[in-house]
């Protein structure tokens, strides 16, 4: 067995996985690099996986949701990327834990057509926010009647 040194204290890993017709692993990728300030970045052919300081991953995180958000899942990942403990050209075959992420690329469709069913429900049931300026005018006789009341 191996020892192993933790060089990446301090830091978080994520997936970011994308089922989109409109956005790609490729797309992600890109705005990712534009964004990103010392962060690792690495393209998968699920999305990405992103190491870096944790306040720095969630910034980019959220940036990111916000390309596809029905469409785009985070996930955290216990190890950073080239760990080998979970590498597999260090362990020969799928790493552990791929099976399980096969599995779930079977269900996040369902996940995300769920999503969009909500925003069309919530669209369609939540009326527009009133103009607040749309009121009508406070009366004369109403408003004698207040100062009245403050009065007595």
């Amino acid at each position: 067995m191996t020892d192993y040194t933790p060089t990446h204290v301090g830091t978080v890993t994520k997936y970011v996985v994308v089922e989109s017709f409109e956005v790609t692993p490729t797309d992600l990728a890109l705005r990712g690099y534009e964004i990103s300030k010392g962060v690792m970045i690495k393209e998968t052919c699920f999305g990405l996986v992103v190491n870096g300081k944790e306040e720095e991953v969630d910034r980019i995180v959220s940036e990111l949701r916000k390309m596809d958000p029905s469409h785009i899942f985070v996930k955290d990942r216990g190890f950073p990327p080239g760990d080998s403990r979970r590498c597999r050209a260090n362990l020969g075959g799928a790493r552990p834990g791929y099976n399980g992420m096969e599995y779930e690329m079977t269900v996040i469709p369902y996940v995300s057509h769920g999503l969009e069913e909500l925003q069309k429900r919530d669209a369609a049931t939540v009326p527009a926010p009133k103009d607040p300026l749309d009121k009508p005018a406070l009366d004369v006789v109403t408003l004698k009647k207040l100062i009245d009341a403050q009065e007595s």
